[in-house]
């Protein structure tokens, strides 16, 4: 590209300081991602190990698990890496990388949220039809439309944004490659175009959110007319945690796309970017487990079970 003779590298500056707060931001950052990393990957390993979880909405869960991890994994073993090397670089290339891939897994979240809202609109409101419409093979090819066809919108997104030339600055007020600040570090007169496709991927997050709202108040006009209030509950245990999660990633997503890029760094960019990064990752396993009985009930046997043969 030609803009690479402009500038090679950028320098994240989202938590600088003296080596000894680089290391406590290390141990933070090393903290938050172990639990992400041991959150999702027990959700997997319950889902897997228990034939009774082997329906479409684990299915769709352990994708969803798979994503947050491939999300939380594109940005914090790079910002831990700098703080234990004690420097700020990423290198062109990596910054591509990271804008890449972050756009590719959190277009498939949100895609792939959408059709988890779709799966509990057919087992609540069309329970007779549920097994014929969600087939195995039906959940394959809606999970694999949700990460594919983000490929090519990442594609786009990125390589509008790094045909950009970036000769004012080359220094990011972030822990990670974040496309606002990008943006404000361009020097080129096309930023117009990336303002279009921004402008476009914010469509499309709220004509998903508007499809997951129309579904859940559909679930809650049927849910409600139960009248055994235990169905009720149950019903709720199995939708109430994905409408959180999908309320959790919009609202931050949004939050931090939206809000005027500041000059100089702040702590509410900071806070943002973690928000809608960091958090959803770490958070959605502790969701879905304390508000899911059955995997819950799950976790329950498989640790009874390794007690067991641990004790024998």
């Amino acid at each position: 590209m030609s803009n690479q003779s402009t500038v090679t590298e950028f320098l994240l500056l989202g938590f600088s300081g003296t080596q000894d707060w680089k290391i406590l931001h290390f141990m933070v950052f090393l903290g938050i991602y172990l639990a992400a990393v041991v959150g999702n990957f027990l959700i997997i390993v319950v889902i897997a190990v228990s034939n009774h979880l082997h329906t479409p909405m684990y299915f769709f869960l352990i994708n969803l698990s798979i994503l947050d991890l491939s999300t939380i994994s594109v940005t914090l073993p790079k910002s831990m890496a700098n703080f234990l090397l004690n420097t700020t670089a990423i290198s062109y290339s990596g910054c591509a990388a990271q804008v890449f891939f972050f756009h590719v897994f959190g277009a498939a979240d949100l895609a792939l949220l959408t059709v988890m809202a779709y799966d509990r609109y057919i087992a609540v409101c069309k329970p007779l039809y549920y097994k014929t419409i969600m087939k195995g093979t039906t959940c394959i090819c809606m999970a694999a439309s949700a990460w594919l066809s983000c490929i090519p919108y990442s594609a786009l997104h990125t390589g509008n944004i790094f045909q950009l030339s970036f000769c004012e600055s080359n220094i990011i007020h972030q822990f990670f490659c974040e496309v606002p600040r990008l943006l404000k570090l361009s020097c080129s007169d096309s930023y117009l175009w990336e303002a279009g496709v921004l402008a476009f991927s914010f469509l499309l997050v709220v004509i998903c959110f508007a499809f997951i709202s129309v579904s859940y108040l559909q679930i809650f006009t049927v849910v409600l007319r139960i009248p055994l209030k235990a169905k009720q509950r149950k019903a709720f245990s199995t939708c109430i945690p994905h409408l959180i999660v999908v309320s959790l990633f919009v609202s931050t997503g949004s939050f931090a796309y939206l809000k005027p890029v500041s000059n100089s760094p702040s702590a509410l960019d900071l806070a943002a970017s973690l928000l809608y990064s960091v958090l959803p990752p770490v958070i959605n396993p502790v969701i879905y487990t304390m508000r899911n009985n059955d995997i819950k009930a799950a976790m329950r046997k498989l640790t009874d079970h390794r007690l067991f043969y641990r004790n024998k």
